[in-house]
């Protein structure tokens, strides 16, 4: 049972100098005070001078029991989120050698670098928000705004403390701003995250798609991608019959990462833009994919403007990843790179008629914290401008910090990838946090289910029934099937679907026979998830064996 919720105690550090208390300050740089409304929680501060915080925190006590599970959502849309419980640790990357982290940059696809990860059992950190379930109860920590920076969540177990910071890291406050401004609301699943979507202000557009169908090519083609073989997935998919809104386009359609409007006219001798054509042709509408925020080494972008990329600290080009011939983020401040962005988007837009962008590894724009301003501030300023780059036309966001995205993309990417696998090899397993994982993928699409039609569609990733160039077993890829249908807004597939049998197109209808239905509830038990629902007004329970990756 979870406990009557008590007043917070402040917490904020200017370098090694501390403050705690639990109504207002004064002090020489800044003043303080905490508002609480019950449901509001606000610590407002006024600096007197441009002050860099190196805290900025509320501390909640709380009361837990071995019966509770803890959720605190990861950093962006790849990491692994989903419930624990006390005897839980969640582990980073400091077990791997870091000639190794610095090789792949490991560390570059979450918050390795500015967030201690704790060895204590019951001691967890996430990001925007977190609950804490007590059977049908939970109690619900959500950010009202990222604006100022990341509102970063820490799970105290041993100590039965909640920690609500703000991410300040590089932020210079000369304004008076909310440094932490959090929903704490208790009640149901449903009473929880309808009150906080309500609180935001941050409405769902009902004039926008809440739901689509349709085809990515990454999956079935990765970058091997032509106009041959895509004409070859369209005119399977239109002569399939099945449910279709979109036919989007993934990676390999360009000569470089970065180098957007330069075609591989290998592959496409006459462009790009009479795919789109004839995409729209059928009836549907096109989506690109596109990786505005970064370019890879052997692009001619990273060659001939080396000034557009962020630096490290010792001047070296900012590696975002280790994706393609290297990886490496782009400076959303500078006039240029928003000049040449600019560009891009109105060709793809309106001279190219794409109609929607899959706009991916957006976590590049903060990777670091420049100008003043915190990774959050970062985050929240270039999704505004990708906003007003897309205008009316439609976001499918990926790779981002989920806070950031509320409000500015239409369908957002709340798993890591699946793979052709189900949990990748076991060297793999022992890496990042955001690393392709069919299982994390799974666990990532159940436990994040409260945001689908809170603050965006919510994207599971594709589902897999083909039997070629795969190693899910049937009973694995029955389970993703069944699981994106059941929680997901995007339904795409990557699959030549002129290929399906009968047994495969009956998994597919069964697995369409769930959208729309009525979650009543969801646990995970040992290894088990298990979800009771409502279809049609009939009572039913799915169980997943997550290990196994088998439905019982």
């Amino acid at each position: 049972m979870i406990a009557e919720r008590t007043s917070p105690t402040a917490v904020i550090r200017i370098g090694e100098e501390l403050h705690k208390f639990r109504d207002s300050i004064d002090t020489a740089l800044f003043s303080a005070s905490i508002t609480d409304s019950g449901e509001r929680v606000t610590l407002s501060v006024v600096p007197k001078e441009p002050v860099e915080f190196t805290e900025l925190s509320l501390v909640f006590r709380e009361e837990f029991s071995d019966a509770d599970r803890f959720f605190l959502n990861g950093y962006q849309s790849w990491t692994d989120s989903f419930e624990h419980s006390l005897g839980d640790t969640v582990r980073g990357i400091r077990h791997i050698p870091s000639a190794l982290v610095k090789k792949y940059s490991f560390d570059k696809y979450g918050d390795y670098n500015f967030v201690r990860y704790s060895r204590q059992p019951g001691n967890f950190h996430g990001f925007t928000y977190a609950y804490i379930r007590s059977g049908e109860t939970f109690r619900l920590f959500g950010s009202l705004s990222e604006r100022e920076g990341f509102t970063k969540l820490n799970v105290l177990g041993q100590k039965q403390r909640v920690k609500v910071s703000r991410e300040c890291e590089g932020a210079v406050y000369s304004e008076p701003f909310a440094a932490v401004d959090i929903a704490v609301l208790t009640g149901s699943e449903k009473e929880v995250f309808g009150r906080w979507r309500d609180m935001t202000g941050i409405a769902p557009n009902y004039d926008r798609p809440t739901l689509i169908q349709g085809y990515t090519s990454w999956y079935r083609h990765y970058q091997d991608i032509s106009e041959e073989k895509l004409l070859h997935d369209l005119d399977a998919l239109t002569a399939s019959g099945m449910p279709t809104d979109i036919f989007q386009i993934d990676d390999g359609y360009q000569t470089a990462v970065g180098d957007w409007l330069s075609i591989d006219k290998t592959k496409f001798p006459g462009g790009i833009e009479p795919i789109a054509e004839r995409i729209h042709s059928e009836g549907l509408k096109a989506g690109l994919w596109l990786a505005p925020f970064v370019c890879e080494r052997n692009s001619s972008l990273f060659e001939l403007h080396p000034d557009w990329i962020l630096k490290d600290n010792d001047g070296e080009p900012l590696s975002a990843g280790c994706n393609w011939s290297g990886s490496y983020a782009l400076d959303i401040y500078n006039a240029d790179v928003r000049g040449y962005l600019r560009e891009v988007f109105d060709t793809v837009l309106n001279v190219w008629g794409f109609d929607l962008v899959k706009l991916d590894f957006l976590y590049a724009a903060c990777i670091k914290p420049i100008g003043g301003r915190s990774r959050g501030q970062i985050m929240c300023e270039a999704m505004d401008f990708l906003r007003e780059l897309v205008g009316d036309k439609l976001i499918l966001g990926c790779g981002v910090p989920l806070g950031a995205a509320f409000g500015k993309v239409d369908f957002c990417r709340i798993g890591c990838d699946v793979g052709l696998s189900w949990n990748d090899n076991p060297v793999m397993q022992q890496t990042h946090r955001e690393r392709v994982s069919t299982k994390n993928s799974i666990l990532n699409t159940v436990f994040r289910r409260q945001l689908n039609y809170c603050f965006f569609g919510n994207d599971p990733d594709v589902f897999l029934l083909r039997e070629d160039n795969i190693s899910l077993l049937h009973c694995q890829k029955q389970s993703l099937a069944v699981m994106n249908h059941l929680f997901g807004s995007v339904l795409f597939t990557s699959d030549d679907v002129g290929t399906y049998t009968e047994k495969q197109k009956k998994l597919l209808a069964t697995a369409r026979g769930l959208i729309g239905a009525d979650v009543r509830s969801v646990d995970m038990t040992e290894g088990t998830v298990t979800v009771e629902l409502t279809v049609r007004g009939r009572k039913k329970t799915v169980r997943l064996d997550t290990e196994k990756g088998k439905l019982f």
